[in-house]
């Protein structure tokens, strides 16, 4: 699959996985998308974890209690880490949502399907509860979690804004 099938093709998924491994040949294609992402100055801030034991699994679901979180065969927590880059200045939020995007469009061109879980994991304590059950540095933030899989159900994409509606040309 091309790059543009892939960003036609990508949806959210929030169903239920099949019980079907990822191959680790696909996690890692995944991944390397994710880390070839571009960074603002090279900072280079986001890192990743991948889960695919089924108790770990258990207990980030008891926090992000989705269907698609209890049934993912993997989850790729991203995480980042503050990093000045200029004075004053991260890119760390900038960093994760790039490799995110890369990650999900190799998913997708790979056949799986999967969700940027951002809104939970960032709501309330689920960043530090997620951080705890994996053992995080304090130095890192768990930014968003990942879940990756073959999906047991037939997906939908959300309806998009028209082309017109979002874009401009020359000026507003």
């Amino acid at each position: 699959m091309d790059f543009f099938e892939a960003a036609e093709k990508r949806f959210s998924f929030r169903g239920t996985y099949a019980d079907k491994n990822v191959p680790e040949k696909d996690i890692r294609r995944i991944l390397d998308a994710g880390i070839r992402a571009p960074s603002g100055c090279n900072g280079q801030t986001t890192s990743f974890i991948v889960i695919t034991d089924k108790h770990t699994i258990e207990k980030i679901a008891a926090v992000i209690d989705k269907p698609c979180v209890h049934t993912a065969p993997v989850i790729i927590a991203v995480l980042t880490e503050k990093v000045e880059v200029i004075p004053g200045r991260s890119f760390e939020i900038e960093d994760y949502g790039a490799a995110v995007e890369n990650i999900l469009l190799a998913a997708t061109a790979l056949g799986y399907a999967s969700l940027w879980l951002d809104g939970y994991t960032q709501s309330g304590t689920n960043s530090a509860r997620l951080a705890e059950i994996l053992g995080v540095p304090a130095k890192l933030t768990v930014r968003t979690i990942l879940p990756v899989g073959v999906p047991s159900e037939q997906g939908t994409q959300r309806e998009r804004k028209s082309y017109d509606e979002r874009v401009r040309r020359e000026h507003y």
